[in-house]
């Protein structure tokens, strides 16, 4: 699937979200509130990977870790979108800027 198609589909389960946030909060999740909420998908999926590695006991930690990839991938497709960031193009040039980086430092170069 394509970037676009798949960041379509997190704006309109995040739109799903708000709604549901206004009906059982009264407001929407903040900007603010949706990066903390990104910042404990972090912990979760650091402590997957622990459990991957074999540091943590989680029972079905490859698929808890699977949703949780999703999870952060999701949440960070939504904080660029809130943010109008244009997180495809963004992605591109840092990855050019990334390999420009490696490739000055390689060794002969």
């Amino acid at each position: 699937m394509e970037f676009s198609r798949l960041a379509a589909r997190a704006f309109i389960v995040r739109a799903q979200y708000a709604e549901l946030e206004r009906k059982n909060f009264g407001a929407a999740w903040t900007n603010e509130e949706l990066a903390l909420g990104f910042v404990g998908d972090v912990g979760d999926l650091a402590k997957l990977v622990m459990a991957q590695s074999g540091r943590r006991n989680i029972p079905d930690a490859k698929e808890k870790l699977a949703h949780e990839l999703a999870d952060c991938l999701w949440s960070v497709m939504v904080l660029a979108h809130v943010h109008r960031i244009d997180l495809e193009r963004a992605f591109l040039q840092t990855m050019d800027e990334l390999e420009r980086r490696i490739t000055e430092e390689m060794p002969g170069s």
